[in-house]
């Protein structure tokens, strides 16, 4: 007993408790810090997964701690970026999205808001190729050789074994358009204005009616491909994410 009581008197033995104790509670933050950061990276990415059919990663930002992001339901930034194969019919699309200001406070009418969402949305000329065969049959022809992006003039040319179609990818509404050019159909009896409302179907699917008021602001042709970038600012979030079970368990 009194040999307890000199090492409770004893400085040194109270700073190694201290400095015990003092780890003890590091850890324990730090721990909590990577479990609760890993939960809420790994439930985006597979809601961001689901939704575009492809592999996704997420990652929310450093500062301030996610424990503190957590209680504070304030989220400053997330990043989501997916693997490039698809977002949904679409082959070879990738996204980059980023998402800033998120803050969860509970209304009638909404869960809460989002300051301001940027997506660049990258698909390449290969991608496109395969879209089309694949979703649009009746355009094949168009697309048996390749797929040429002209960055000039903002034009990407479908090319077959005897017809071609030259588009300039463009914002129409909330979403994209292959706008027709040119169109030269040797083989291929399907008039023009067909074509094209074929083209607006298919781009549709994947370019308008987002969520969130999420919207297209420009598109650009590269020599790779294609570049949009779609954003949306101060936008609410619905209080019921029933009918998109993606997002049901956010």
């Amino acid at each position: 007993m009194k040999r307890k009581r000199r090492f409770l008197r004893d400085p040194l033995s109270i700073l190694l408790i201290c400095i015990i104790v003092f780890a003890l509670l590091i850890a324990g933050l730090v721990g909590g810090e990577l479990y609760v950061r890993h939960v809420a990276d790994t439930k985006v990415a597979q809601a961001v997964a689901c939704e575009v059919k492809d592999q996704a990663t997420a990652s929310f930002g450093v500062t301030p701690l996610m424990l503190w992001q957590q209680m504070t339901k304030h989220y400053t930034n997330i990043s989501v970026q997916t693997a490039g194969n698809n977002i949904r019919d679409a082959k070879g699309m990738k996204l980059n999205l980023n998402i800033r200001d998120v803050r969860l406070q509970s209304s009638a009418n909404s869960k809460g808001t989002i300051g301001s969402l940027d997506a660049t949305i990258s698909w390449t000329s290969d991608g496109i190729k395969q879209s089309v065969q694949n979703a649009i049959p009746v355009l094949g022809p168009f697309v048996t050789n390749s797929v040429t992006t002209h960055p000039a003039d903002g034009t990407i040319e479908l090319k077959g074994m005897l017809d071609n179609i030259t588009a300039k990818p463009v914002v129409s509404g909330t979403g994209l358009q292959l706008q027709i050019v040119s169109f030269n159909a040797l083989g291929f009896t399907m008039p023009k204005e067909s074509v094209q409302s074929t083209l607006d179907d298919f781009t549709a699917q994947f370019t308008k009616n987002y969520p969130l008021g999420i919207h297209a602001d420009s598109v650009q042709v590269t020599d790779t491909g294609v570049t949009s970038h779609f954003s949306t600012q101060n936008a609410s979030i619905p209080n019921d994410n029933s009918n998109d079970p993606c997002f049901a368990n956010l």
